[in-house]
Formats: C-alpha cells, sequence, structure tokens
C-alpha cells in the first residue's frame, strides 16, 4: 500500500509502533498532518484505506485507488 502511494507521488510515512490507534491519531493532528489513512487487516483485504483529514475528522474507508486520485487532484489544484 505504501508504495503505491509513494510511486503515485505522495509523500507516505509509516506509523508501525506499537501504539493504540487513538494515540496516533492525535499525535498526527497535532504534527497538522493533512491526511492519515487507517489500514487494518479489514482495509487491506477489501483494498481500501480508512481516511482521516485533519480539519474533518473520519471521511470512511475509500478505494485506495480513488484516494490516489483525489489526492493527486487537490496537490494539483495547489501548484
Amino acid at each position: 500500500m505504501r508504495g503505491r502511494l509513494a510511486a503515485a507521488g505522495l509523500r507516505v510515512e509509516l506509523d508501525d509502533r506499537q501504539e493504540k490507534i487513538g494515540y496516533k491519531i492525535r499525535e498526527a493532528q497535532l504534527q497538522k498532518v493533512p491526511y492519515m489513512l487507517v489500514v487494518g487487516d479489514r482495509e487491506a483485504a477489501e483494498g481500501t484505506v480508512s481516511v482521516r483529514t485533519r480539519a474533518g475528522g473520519d471521511q470512511g474507508p475509500s478505494p485506495v485507488d480513488g484516494f490516489i486520485a483525489s489526492a493527486r487532484d487537490e496537490v494539483a489544484r495547489k501548484q
């Protein structure tokens, strides 16, 4: 999953520490990370990611390709 996002030109960081998910989300919000993708066993099996934004909170599940397309569109609009 991380490789697909990086290959699409997106910056990707993996937080694989043995911490609770809520703690990781809170830390990412404090660091002002714009998008957090939560991928558990279910998401990996379905080929989806659970998207959280810093400003809007939980956006729900999204297909990986759909997220990549929307993220690339947003990057293109800002340039």
